[in-house]
């Protein structure tokens, strides 16, 4: 397939470039610039084929677009909250597999090590991770409890000066090339703890998950733990019940409320092109009626979302920021994607499920990131019980 131009023109219809810093701006535009050269002329093949660009791993650790919040002694960019959000947009501007990649290395691998783990866990793999010369994945998701992760049955029991570690788990991105795992799993008292698993370790293996219509550019797989000895250093100290693997949740979820409006940006722009390119019945498809209507909803949901993401990148910056809060602006930016890319496809007609388009592909991913880390209707009720104080889940 030859390589596509990249035309994207960013959307900001209310001007919120006046709510950025010029470094949040400088940092936009690196990333953007880095899609455009590095990601878009190649990423259709690559979900064509449904391999993963493994090569962009250590594109991304230079770019600095693994931990971008965590502190610079540790390799993070020591950045604020609205800057890694851009950074996750543009990404997903590009491919949600791409921002998945960064989303999990940043939020679920390096975040848990820098906030739970020991001075000496920090040293040893945070420099790693942040470079993109090891890539990280997260297990929390097993076979049998994906919504309701507390219960999980992955174990691990005491032996002497390492833990003995049973169970599997799935739907992880980043697995078969990860060689790091952050694994969450029960110990003898049943409580949930997270251990740093790496790879080579007896009886560890990431079975890649084949077959899939979504994400089909980003590495998804199983971890299966067949009596795993796994020191005890490698245990994250500060991390005790389900609140820590749901705290590293939380941080992924504000990328993804991000990096699902970059995809919605993307769409709205390849449709608006469109518009005023197509002729039909002597006229560009943009001058109808019901192509307008389409346009104008889809800016109206993009300059919101673009709003909410803002405001809670702004409480997270503050420290105020809840989990529900985050539930909402992910919930928000993936019914905003999933309804604009939609429209976007139909406004293409019949090109519109070609590769010459990005729609499709940004059809088919979102339709996993609606579902992971946390399903659109869990997020409702998260909402939900927020603001009555009523538990809808039991």
């Amino acid at each position: 397939m030859a390589a596509r131009t990249d035309l994207f023109t960013s959307p900001d219809y209310l001007q919120l470039d006046d709510l950025l810093t010029e470094e949040q701006k400088l940092i936009r535009e690196s990333v953007r610039a880095y899609v455009k050269k590095e990601i878009s002329p190649v990423i259709e093949d690559y979900a064509q084929k449904a391999t993963f660009p493994e090569h962009i791993v250590k594109q991304l650790g230079g770019m600095g677009c693994f931990g971008p919040t965590i502190p610079a002694a540790y390799g993070g960019g020591g950045l604020d909250y609205i800057s890694y959000g851009l950074m996750m947009q543009e990404l997903e501007r590009g491919d949600s597999g791409v921002r998945s990649t960064a989303s999990v290395q940043g939020s679920l691998v390096m975040f848990p090590i820098y906030e739970y783990g020991s001075e000496a866990q920090r040293k040893k793999y945070l420099p790693k991770l942040a470079s993109g010369e090891w890539l990280g994945c997260f297990g929390l998701t097993e076979p049998g409890h994906g919504s309701d992760p507390a219960g999980m049955l992955t174990r691990f029991t005491d032996a002497g000066d390492h833990v003995v570690l049973n169970g599997a788990k799935m739907w992880i991105s980043n697995a078969p090339y990860a060689h790091v795992a952050v694994v969450w799993a029960k110990d003898d008292n049943g409580d949930i703890r997270g251990l740093i698993v790496e790879r080579g370790m007896e009886g560890f293996s990431t079975p890649t998950t084949h077959g899939k219509w979504s994400l089909r550019a980003s590495a998804t797989g199983e971890l299966v733990f067949d009596n795993v000895k796994v020191p005890k250093e490698n245990i994250l100290p500060n991390a005790k019940g389900l609140k820590a693997p749901l705290g590293c949740l939380t941080k992924a979820r504000f990328g993804i409320a991000w990096g699902s409006t970059g995809a919605a940006m993307d769409c709205y722009d390849t449709a608006l092109r469109y518009a005023k390119e197509r002729i039909q019945f002597d006229r560009p498809i943009g001058g109808f009626q019901l192509q307008q209507k389409k346009l104008a909803e889809m800016i109206t949901e993009i300059s919101k979302a673009q709003l909410l993401n803002w405001r809670v990148a702004v409480l997270m910056n503050e420290g105020k920021a809840t989990p529900q809060q985050v539930s909402m602006a992910k919930r928000n930016g993936c019914e905003v994607a999933t309804n604009i890319c939609r429209d976007a496809r139909q406004m293409l007609g019949g090109m519109g499920i070609t590769g010459e388009y990005s729609v499709m592909r940004h059809m088919m991913n979102l339709e996993s990131v609606i579902t992971y880390e946390g399903t659109h209707d869990i997020h409702l009720l998260i909402t939900g019980m927020d603001i009555t104080g009523f538990n809808a889940f039991k």
